[in-house]
């Protein structure tokens, strides 16, 4: 009966450690995952903040681009009502008229408007 008890011990032994040794094993792999996991979440990160910094960036730009289309669509909508006041009224003009103001052909045809310092006194 010793015999029996000795061997049924060593084997219980053997099978502890054998356990011990499938712990470890399991450990170090979540230990390795664990690792692994936190490399992949840094470079999520900077892949995040760097599509967050452009994001922003375009933002802006875009704020500019809207800001610019809105200034030049005023400008577009008064060249259109100047235009149709010329037209309505009869008056010629060249399409250079826009780009060189004082080369408006009926502004040639008037005096200039003279102004002496006299007028600004009180």
């Amino acid at each position: 009966m010793d015999q029996r008890k000795r061997k049924r011990m060593e084997s219980n032994r053997e099978s502890a450690r054998r356990s011990r040794i499938r712990k470890k094993k399991h450990l170090d792999d979540l230990v390795g995952q664990i690792t692994e996991l936190k490399k992949d979440n840094n470079q999520i990160l900077t892949s995040i903040n760097f599509t967050t910094h452009r994001y922003l960036n375009i933002e802006a730009e875009n704020s500019v681009l809207r800001a610019q289309m809105t200034e030049l669509s005023q400008r577009l909508d008064s060249l259109n009502d100047i235009l149709h006041y010329l037209n309505r009224e009869g008056i010629e003009y060249t399409p250079d008229c826009f780009t060189n103001p004082f080369n408006v052909p009926y502004l040639n045809q008037q005096p200039p408007i003279m102004a002496s310092a006299h007028i600004f006194q009180y």
